[in-house]
């Protein structure tokens, strides 16, 4: 009897020990960890150069979005045919071009036009009509904005885009004022493996592996080689406002628990302190983005840049 109450108060005093531990690190992460050090700081990011204010992906809605004061610029791009890395995010173009086919069995110059009206995947009321429906090449916007930070997404797991992609981003001298990343683990490896040097963005299983040593209490003894937590904001989804679309009572419950799962201000400062930035999207209210620097989130990404710029005019003057 004496025996296992003296385990019991042996096993209790050992995990205090690492409860208290864990909390201890959590806020001072750099005795254990090198802080990352990046050379971008972005409040402002502008989701597929502003899709909401010019058609998305194009040479306009980027230089619309840098004239406003915009920190950084999110696109995605695919690999054509005839071995062209073009800025676009779908894999086929039946929703901008009204078009069936996929940019990956199309050359370069036979690519459709975009339609001149576009709607937004997140903010399913809003229409946005342009005249420039050209689809840029990576290497034309990496060319017009020398300085800018730029968001890429590789949008498939194809070991030649990976590679053109990486070889653009030497050749114009960038890998420090770009991040790359995609939902996938598998590609963001690849990503990894390619250039370890540019700033890798968080897979959705990294994020999970993520929320699994928050909570457990493992993260603040756990290297991580991430730069960028680029992460939505589940309650934008079940947003009226946002989106049409009609859940069921178990997934509004999903949705309502990833969100207090990932919106923790305790995760995102620990992550901060280790110089990991996040960034939340897609944001298109000022009460988003209210809600996101609120929690500490280094940047918002936007469908609307003037929105966003006009909040941080307000919310944070000098924010530039």
């Amino acid at each position: 009897m004496e025996s296992g109450w003296i385990a019991a108060m042996v096993v209790l005093a050992l995990f205090a020990g690492y409860l208290i531990s864990s909390l201890f690190f959590l806020k001072f992460p750099l005795l254990l960890h090198k802080k990352k050090k990046l050379a971008f700081v972005p409040k402002h990011i502008s989701h597929r150069g502003g899709a909401a204010e010019n058609l998305e992906n194009t040479m306009t809605a980027f230089k619309h979005a840098v004239s406003l004061g915009s920190q950084m610029l999110e696109l995605d791009c695919h690999l054509t045919k005839d071995g062209q890395v073009v800025v676009s995010h779908d894999v086929t173009l039946k929703r901008t071009c009204d078009a069936e086919v996929a940019i990956a069995d199309t050359n370069y110059d036979d690519l459709p036009m975009l339609k001149s009206c576009l709607g937004l995947d997140f903010n399913s009321y809003h229409q946005v009509t342009g005249e420039d429906r050209k689809m840029p090449l990576l290497k034309e916007v990496f060319a017009a904005f020398p300085d800018m930070p730029i968001n890429v997404d590789v949008k498939v797991n194809d070991d030649q885009l990976i590679a053109e992609v990486n070889s653009l981003i030497q050749a114009f001298n960038r890998e420090h004022m770009t991040a790359w990343g995609n939902h996938s683990a598998a590609v963001v490896e690849k990503l990894y493996q390619a250039n370890p040097n540019i700033p890798l963005i968080f897979s959705l299983r990294r994020v999970a592996v993520l929320v699994v040593l928050f909570y457990t209490g493992l993260l603040p003894f756990v290297p991580i080689k991430e730069s960028l937590l680029e992460v939505i904001m589940p309650s934008i989804v079940l947003d009226k406002r946002n989106f049409k679309t009609e859940y069921s009572t178990i997934q509004t419950i999903l949705f309502k628990i990833m969100d207090v799962l990932l919106m923790r201000p305790a995760l995102i400062h620990h992550l901060n302190r280790r110089g990991i930035q996040t960034y939340m999207w897609v944001l298109n209210s000022e009460e988003e983005f209210e809600r996101a620097f609120r929690l500490g989130a280094t940047g918002v990404m936007t469908d609307f840049p003037t929105m966003l710029k006009d909040y941080l005019d307000t919310s944070q003057p000098g924010w530039r």
